[in-house]
């Protein structure tokens, strides 16, 4: 399982880093409860990512006529605007830290600002009580050392917003491989009582050596061996929007290079701290990590 960056506190960070390897290592068992009144998606035929606004989802927001893009943003953060003069549409990655509530962002239209108000609403996600031997996830101070390096260089390339957006106002996605979900976007993990961060992406069952095809075209931006992700490929699609996938026993590409949708440039494995093959695919929007089936076709 991968490290789930984003949505760490500012507080217990060894803890929570020792508790979320643990899991992958010890290759325990999801216990998966009842979603209790999930809200609805929405969609427009043809057109991704479906809209879903609840913590872990996306808020589709229209701005509205201008002649030219509006800037958008929330808490300092720029927003990924895409459409044309006739109608602009904000898409906002919504924290799985999120709380059920009214949420903002400001735009800014030929030097003014305005804000619109949208609802998170609230979601449960399944959940996984686990008790581990607390010897079991102690990290060496090597382990620990390596592992603050990473998680430092991770945050700058999370913060990645290239000022292009992505060329189309459709961001449909293909699943990098095919198989079978194994992990659940959202599962929220209670180690000995205490509870850690949510799986941040979507486990997929798939053989080593399977070619990882793109989601969509677009930049690398980062690759690397990573102490709980193993071999990971991180993937700009414009506008901050941003994905990753990890565990790889392969990678065929560099920082830098361009790769089409539907290319491959990567091959699964059971790299970092997991203890069978498959593939963890994360989208990552506005800083957020968001449900990766939001964008499937």
């Amino acid at each position: 399982m991968p490290l789930d960056l984003p949505e760490l506190p500012p507080v217990s960070l060894q803890r929570r880093a020792v508790l979320l390897g643990a899991a992958a290592s010890l290759g325990l068992p999801a216990l998966h409860a009842v979603a209790a009144n999930a809200p609805k998606r929405t969609s427009t035929p043809g057109v991704r990512p479906n809209a879903l606004q609840v913590p872990g989802g996306i808020a589709r927001l229209a701005l509205g006529t201008a002649a030219t893009r509006p800037a958008a943003r929330q808490n300092g953060v720029p927003l990924l605007v895409l459409g044309d003069p006739i109608a602009w549409t904000a898409l906002v990655g919504i924290p799985l830290s999120a709380e059920p509530g009214e949420a903002r962002i400001s735009v800014t239209e030929q030097g003014e600002a305005r804000d619109i108000a949208y609802t998170v609403l609230a979601k449960r996600y399944a959940e996984q009580r686990l008790n581990v031997a607390p010897g079991t996830v102690d990290l060496s101070p090597e382990d620990e050392a390596r592992y603050n390096r990473e998680r430092a260089h991770l945050t700058t390339v999370m913060a990645t917003f290239s000022e292009t957006p992505p060329p189309s106002h459709d961001l449909a996605m293909r699943a990098p491989v095919a198989g079978r979900r194994s992990g659940s976007f959202g599962l929220r993990r209670v180690f000995n009582g205490q509870s850690r961060n949510p799986h941040s992406g979507m486990d997929i069952a798939a053989a080593t050596g399977t070619p990882v095809l793109a989601p969509m075209a677009g930049r690398v931006i980062d690759t690397g061996d990573y102490f709980f992700n193993g071999g990971t490929v991180w993937l700009d699609h414009g506008g901050g929007l941003l994905t990753m996938v990890c565990h790889l026993s392969a990678i065929d590409v560099k920082p830098g290079d361009t790769v089409r949708a539907g290319e491959a440039y990567a091959a699964v494995g059971a790299t970092g701290r997991v203890t069978g093959p498959h593939l963890h695919w994360s989208v990552m929007l506005n800083r957020a990590m968001v449900d990766p089936a939001l964008f499937l076709i």
